[in-house]
């Protein structure tokens, strides 16, 4: 019994996929069917036909290699091909990538031609058919529509390009012409002139069939109620004819005499100064320097002219002995390269003493684009001045040391300024050896501590700190020792104050006796 079902079973498959099978075949023969030959691909030569693998072009018709021809020629099969068709058939680039799904796909450009992909054994077959009612070729006519559409491009990219285009026969006549040339020869006409054929030439003081320039040639024209009109000119001669084109260089000219006004000022600023200047380049050459700098080195013009060295500028000095004279060579090499780098950070600062007895202040400080300046400057008279300054300082001293008494000088903010060697053995106080200034409350505790009491210190302070008109005054002090001071308080310019103590010798020797208080100067008042 279970042999009988099995056998019908499989009677029962079998009858199913005869059928199933039956049934596409009816409905295979019944399905209308796409085929599209290909032909041998040499032999289309009225037909536009690609055959691409992965981006690279495997074989192409006569028509199709004409027509690809006219595609920028620095780019690849795959893009100039792309760039073809770009205008004809937007689409194409984004449905491309299905074909491989879709196998098969058309697009119809605008003015009745078409494009028919197709998908098989991995390779892409392009053909492009022209307009069935028109009269020329698939790549003639595609070729004509293309060529067409670059004209109208070209066209409107000269016509509207800013810079000026233009083109002149042997004899210099201007054959033709872009709008910003146009425009600009309508502007440079008067208000009763009409612009003609041929058209006017602009630069008319440029001779005819100049050659070929290098670089740009600077060029103006008058244009009537306003300034000069600037332009950087190029000029390209193709046989007897001469392309010209023109750059506006308006603000250039402004920006370049705008400059230009600016080194002047500068060169009749540093022309008045005193003070040398050298300016030396990232490469260590003089690049700008000022009369005052030809006066101190004592270099002549034409050396410094000839752009030296930094190394050789400094040679030159210490040849003329405006520099400091080394030990050896190897030791002025070194300082020149101590120099160099000091200056480039802007730390260089120093004060040469000449052997001539001048001395210079040389001050190096970093320039922008790795250049660097430095600055002479005679402080001979300065030096001068300092030193018999201090020559006078060392004379008061002197004299304040040889005198007897003990004395100390306050400013008016109480600091103790002025002291001699007398006062410094009399208080066994050296205020040079403190770290911070002593000032008329230090100094007064300090004394109080060594003698009697007595009011004369808070009045002394009090006289120091005093704001209104002052007279001198004195008084008589007793140390702890037992010697007697005189004490004299005196107001000196600039709201100074002078005190000074002399030692008293005892006759009576009393020493219990109460010091005696010396006639007070009052205090005038304003």
């Amino acid at each position: 019994m279970q042999q009988i079902d099995l056998t019908l079973g499989l009677v029962m498959v079998v009858s199913s996929l005869g059928t199933a099978m039956l049934a596409l075949i009816v409905i295979s023969y019944f399905q209308p069917s796409r085929k599209i030959s290909w032909s041998p691909i040499e032999t289309l030569d009225e037909e536009v036909v690609f055959l691409f693998q992965d981006k690279v072009l495997v074989d192409a018709s006569p028509g199709a290699r004409a027509l690809l021809e006219t595609g920028p020629d620095f780019l690849a099969d795959w893009p100039r091909f792309l760039a073809v068709l770009e205008h004809r058939f937007a689409e194409f680039n984004d449905r491309i990538g299905t074909l491989a799904e879709s196998q098969y796909f058309v697009i119809h450009g605008p003015t009745g031609e078409a494009l028919e992909a197709e998908w098989r054994g991995g390779l892409a077959r392009i053909v492009i058919k022209a307009n069935p009612h028109s009269d020329s070729s698939s790549s003639e006519s595609l070729r004509n529509a293309i060529s067409g559409g670059e004209i109208d491009t070209l066209q409107k990219v000269v016509d509207l390009a800013p810079m000026l285009g233009w083109k002149e026969d042997a004899a210099g006549q201007v054959r033709w012409a872009n709008g910003a040339y146009v425009d600009l020869a309508e502007r440079s006409l008067g208000e009763d002139e009409t612009i003609s054929w041929p058209l006017p030439r602009i630069f008319d003081h440029r001779a005819c069939g100049m050659e070929k320039a290098r670089s740009p040639k600077r060029m103006s024209i008058e244009l009537p109620g306003s300034e000069k009109a600037w332009f950087d000119c190029y000029f390209e001669p193709v046989g007897e004819e001469t392309l010209g084109f023109a750059l506006p260089a308006d603000a250039l000219v402004r920006a370049e005499t705008s400059l230009h006004e600016f080194v002047q000022t500068l060169t009749k600023t540093f022309a008045h100064l005193p003070t040398g200047l050298a300016v030396f380049d990232r490469e260590r050459r003089l690049a700008l320097f000022n009369p005052a700098l030809a006066d101190l080195s004592a270099l002549e013009p034409q050396f410094l002219s000839a752009r030296p060295t930094l190394f050789e500028f400094l040679d030159k000095l210490r040849q003329k002995q405006r520099a400091p004279e080394p030990k050896d060579f190897g030791q002025w090499r070194q300082q020149i390269v101590d120099l160099e780098s000091a200056a480039a950070s802007g730390t260089y600062q120093e004060t040469w003493s000449l052997p001539t007895g001048e001395t210079y202040r040389v001050t190096g400080r970093p320039h922008p684009d790795g250049a660097i300046a430095f600055l002479f400057e005679d402080i001979s008279d300065e030096m001068t001045l300092t030193r018999q300054f201090r020559a006078e300082l060392e004379l008061g001293q002197a004299v304040l040391d040889g005198v007897e008494e003990a004395i100390a000088v306050f400013s008016a903010s109480g600091t103790l300024v002025q002291f001699n060697t007398a006062y410094c053995n009399l208080w066994d106080h050296d205020p040079n050896a403190m770290l911070g200034d002593t000032g008329i409350i230090e100094a007064t505790r300090l004394w109080q501590n060594s003698c009697a009491p007595s009011p004369a210190w808070g009045d002394l302070r009090d006289f120091v700190g005093a704001t209104h008109e002052r007279a001198e005054w004195t008084v008589q002090i007793r140390r702890t020792n037992g010697l007697l001071m005189d004490c004299r308080f005196v107001p000196l310019i600039g709201h100074n104050t002078l005190v000074s103590f002399s030692i008293v010798n005892e006759a009576s020797g009393n020493d219990d006796a109460p010091p005696k208080i010396w006639t007070r100067m009052p205090v005038a008042l304003r």
